[in-house]
């Protein structure tokens, strides 16, 4: 009966934690052995294979396909000065030099070849060049924050956008 009552909290710790450390990492399935005291047979437990485009840490906040962690990437809006050019009502900006972030992204996603919304998103960061949105011009944005900016702290940056962007 105490081998039972062990090995629930046990397995289900060890599914959490493989779980929740495999964020932005293809999906496997995970396997923890766990021995309790002198028995002669391991107990074993076994995570399911999941899938998902977005996953909810333990700490609350939101991971994208983009693997980044969207409360950081709020941090890296702010720290970058994304503002003074951008609205976007996340970082209750309202620049007006750059494309709105709360619309934009989606629709000029589509406009450049239907591309997915994560890999627009972090492209218009990288290669601000690659796209230009109609009634804005090439040179405008910084061509070196795929220099400046760390790949977490992209990816940070990326979900913190997606999380706020109308999915229209």
């Amino acid at each position: 009966m105490l081998f039972a009552a062990l090995l629930l909290p046990a397995g289900f710790a060890g599914w959490a934690v493989g779980h929740y450390t495999s964020l932005g990492k293809s999906s496997e399935t995970v396997v923890h052995t766990l021995t309790i005291g002198s028995t002669s047979a391991p107990a074993t437990t076994s995570a399911a294979t999941t899938t998902s485009a977005g996953t909810t840490t333990s700490a609350g906040t939101t991971s994208s396909s983009s693997g980044g962690n969207a409360a950081a990437g709020k941090s890296v809006f702010a720290a970058n000065g994304c503002a003074s050019c951008h609205t976007f009502k996340p970082a209750n900006a309202s620049g007006t030099i750059g494309p709105n972030l709360d619309t934009a992204p989606a629709s000029d996603a589509k406009a450049d070849k239907n591309m997915d919304l994560a890999a627009f998103v972090k492209e218009s960061i990288e290669d601000p060049n690659a796209y230009i949105a109609k009634g804005y011009s090439k040179g405008i944005m910084p061509t070196t924050f795929d220099k400046s900016l760390s790949s977490k702290q992209l990816n940070d940056l990326v979900a913190f956008i997606l999380s706020g962007t109308a999915k229209s």
